[in-house]
């Protein structure tokens, strides 16, 4: 098996779009995803020895050791870890129900917490590897009904530039990719006015796609971005310039 990547989130949207960007860079992946969409389907079945689907739900953070273990003993030791997976509740802070805050932290932060803990030990042990870390614009601008979501993903950017310091002497980088608003099921509901508004605050008059941010993933993962490290790559078609 050549160098494999494993990506969170992996079964729709952008995790997928990491998915093929990466198969086609020529390394193998290892999917993880609660369940195997139609989609994922269709990729693994293309490329049936370098795409593997590992189901897992994230949220259940108390498997994650065991599921890390699993990995390297099934793949070996991995050379990147894209911490793609995420949940964005739309709701207002005051009447958010406090089980529902919890789950988001679980997902959001303290899923690639942990993933990240028990990854970079082997690559430690390799002095090379990757992990990206997909964060959010919002990080930075903040949007009204998302302050959990947003305090997730700044506390994602945190974490990557601490743990860049922490395992750069081993040859591992860390950064983030925040993306702006995309095309996918989580803005599935932004149309009409209000995505024109969005599209307006670009240069470009249009948002990002998934694809350009799987482009930014290649480049962070390429030799191309050996010296890059704990830094937030932004990928918004310049909307928050």
């Amino acid at each position: 098996m050549r160098d494999y990547v494993v990506v969170t989130g992996a079964s729709r949207g952008l995790g997928l779009a990491v998915c093929r960007q990466l198969l086609l860079d020529g390394y193998s992946v290892v999917a993880v995803a609660r369940a195997l969409t139609d989609e994922l389907k269709v990729l693994s079945e293309k490329y049936t020895d370098d795409l593997k689907f590992s189901a897992l739900d994230l949220s259940q953070t108390d498997e994650l050791p065991e599921f890390c273990q699993r990995l390297i003993k099934e793949f070996g030791r991995p050379y990147a870890l894209i911490n793609n997976a995420a949940s964005g509740h739309d709701g207002v802070l005051a009447t958010m129900p406090n089980e529902e805050i919890g789950n988001l932290l679980e997902l959001n932060i303290q899923a690639p917490i942990l993933l990240s803990k028990y990854l970079v030990r082997s690559m430690m042990l390799n002095r090379r590897g990757r992990i990206i870390n997909i964060s959010s614009i919002i990080a930075k601008t903040g949007f009204n009904g998302l302050s959990v979501y947003a305090a997730t993903k700044a506390a994602l950017e945190g974490f990557s530039r601490s743990l860049a310091r922490e395992v750069g002497k081993a040859g591992i980088t860390v950064n983030c990719v925040a993306p702006g608003y995309l095309k996918t099921d989580m803005t599935s509901e932004l149309t009409g006015e209000k995505l024109k508004s969005i599209e307006r605050r670009s240069p470009l008059g249009q948002l990002a796609n998934v694809e350009d941010v799987a482009h930014m993933v290649s480049y962070l993962l390429s030799e191309k971005a050996d010296r890059v490290t704990g830094t937030v790559m932004t990928v918004d078609a310049g909307s928050t310039a």
